[in-house]
């Protein structure tokens, strides 16, 4: 197993945060709860402006544009993982962070984020080779530098989390979609077609850069030779190699569809997956970048981290799986209402994909153990695994058309789950046994729901969609009750959730 990263390296000056183990009492979980709360406000802020944004820019764009921005990212995509390097989280997981180490990682990510620009802008002609598309050529070189933005932003945001300022990262995090959007939908009126999209990005990009920056309220200093780095690069290279392996992973999907059957069908692949997936991770992302470094807290006290493991697991479980159990159920009406008829075809893509959230939800619980404990080793050699599952099912998927690829990219979580537990328990004792049994309830309850939601969804049919949608959202709540009345250890894990939300929307918290 790796030792937690910085592990027996004193930092030369002060320490600007000490991540060190909360003692007993209410304090580790009145700051959870108040950072949930927080954050998931924001978060809900942000969707809204994500849902928004869909409903919008579909009517105003064509599927096309939307595949040529799809195409782009699903290639230079994987620069943004190495602007990173793993930095931004062996910055947060870290036990002790001094000046020197954080105006060194600052400058490490500006200066990768400034020579994968260049990088990209110089191979977008060969980009366009690839997809046979020569307007890639300029909608990539505006894109590219979005990685010297991202790099800049990167220990801003890295060092807000460390010191756990929720409150001002979730106002940046409304601010900057907002005004990303407000500039998105100008340009599609002009008639900008795929450049609106790319417009918002780098609108985004821009003011998340500067917001963070003046929230954070530091000036990097200049690089510090005598600091010492090789704790937060070991922790930085591991973790990077794993998110490379996973994006590798997570886009064969997207490359696939694209080289294989173009960019109209691309674009209605990520419509769905956009429709789906990003206001999923906008949920996700704020969950660990709450939970990590409260979690890195606890990493001396396996029984008390294993506890809370148990419970998020149970959390997500009855909230983000049932909620996608529902929605899978009621795809047709829901594509019908957000994206209009131009999408119908979207409809069995984005059922397929709400199965695949569902269970990557699930699976969040043992990233947050590797991270939490130092382990990115063994997360490494695990994405591997998860990657090669993924590959291969979405290849042999795609020789049916897109939604076989769809279907393989779904079948990839629901295997990996109980695979990524198993994983788990090789490097470190956890209570896997609960995580086991937790698994396999909430997806009890998430089949059982998202069946009754699909019946009513095609009794529904003829109605107008919004109400169709109404009438499945009722139909998967009330199945989900009825399990719950019926089965005692399901109530148990309801009752904890709702625990855990109250906290969060209350402000109060405990710990165990």
């Amino acid at each position: 197993m790796s030792t937690p990263t910085g592990a027996g390296e004193a930092p030369v000056d002060v320490p600007v945060v000490a991540a060190q183990p909360a003692g007993p009492g209410k304090g580790l979980g009145a700051t959870a709860a108040r950072g949930a709360a927080v954050t998931l406000t924001g978060q809900g802020l942000r969707i809204v402006v994500q849902v928004v944004g869909v409903v919008v820019l579909s009517r105003l764009l064509s599927p096309a544009d939307y595949g040529l921005l799809a195409m782009t990212t699903a290639v230079v995509g994987v620069a943004d993982i190495f602007r990173d390097m793993g930095l931004s989280s062996a910055a947060v997981q870290a036990r002790t962070l001094s000046r020197g180490q954080r105006a060194n990682l600052f400058w490490l990510n500006s200066g990768i984020g400034l020579l994968l620009s260049l990088v990209v802008f110089a191979g977008a002609p060969l980009l366009a080779l690839v997809y046979s598309r020569p307007e890639l050529v300029d909608v990539t070189r505006v894109l590219c530098w979005t990685f010297l933005l991202n790099g800049l932003a990167t220990q801003y945001r890295a060092d807000m989390l460390r010191s756990l300022r929720f409150t001002r990262l979730a106002v940046v995090d409304v601010l900057a979609p907002v005004t990303g959007l407000a500039v998105g939908i100008a340009a599609a009126t002009q008639g900008a077609g795929v450049f609106a999209l790319v417009v918002q990005q780098l609108t985004q990009y821009t003011v998340v850069l500067v917001a963070l920056a003046v929230a954070a309220g530091w000036f990097p200093g200049r690089p510090d030779r005598s600091a010492p780095m090789g704790g937060l690069l070991r922790f930085g290279w591991q973790l990077v190699g794993s998110q490379l392996v996973g994006y590798a992973g997570n886009n064969v999907d997207s490359l696939t569809i694209g080289i294989r059957f173009g960019a109209e069908p691309l674009g209605l692949y990520n419509r769905a997956f956009q429709l789906l997936m990003t206001p999923l991770n906008q949920i996700r992302g704020p969950i660990t970048q709450v939970g990590l470094p409260l979690l890195s807290r606890m990493q001396d006290d396996r029984a008390r981290l294993g506890s809370a493991l148990v419970r998020g697991q149970a959390a997500l479980g009855l909230t983000l799986m049932l909620g996608l159990g529902v929605l899978a159920g009621a795809a047709v009406p829901a594509t019908a209402l957000l994206l209009g008829d131009q999408w119908q075809a979207a409809a069995p893509l984005l059922a397929l994909l709400a199965v695949a959230g569902a269970f990557q939800s699930l699976g969040l619980v043992s990233y947050w153990a590797y991270l939490s404990l130092g382990m990115t080793g063994p997360l490494l050699k695990y994405s591997f695994i998860q990657a090669a599952v993924r590959v291969v099912l979405v290849l042999a998927g795609s020789t049916v058309g897109v939604v076989g690829v769809a279907a393989g990219y779904a079948a990839a979580p629901v295997i990996g789950v109980g695979l990524s537990y198993w994983w788990l328990g090789r490097y470190v004792d956890l209570p896997l046994r609960a995580l086991y049994a937790g698994a396999a309830r909430s997806t009890a309850v998430t089949l059982v729901a998202g069946a009754a939601t699909a019946g009513v969804a095609w009794w529904a049919a003829d109605l107008p969609a919004v109400l169709t949608l109404l009438l499945c959202m009722l139909a998967g709540v009330a199945t989900a009750g009825l399990v719950a009345a019926l089965w005692p250890q399901v109530r148990t894990d309801l009752r904890g959730t709702v625990q855990v939300v109250r906290s969060a929307l209350t402000g109060r918290g405990r710990t165990r």
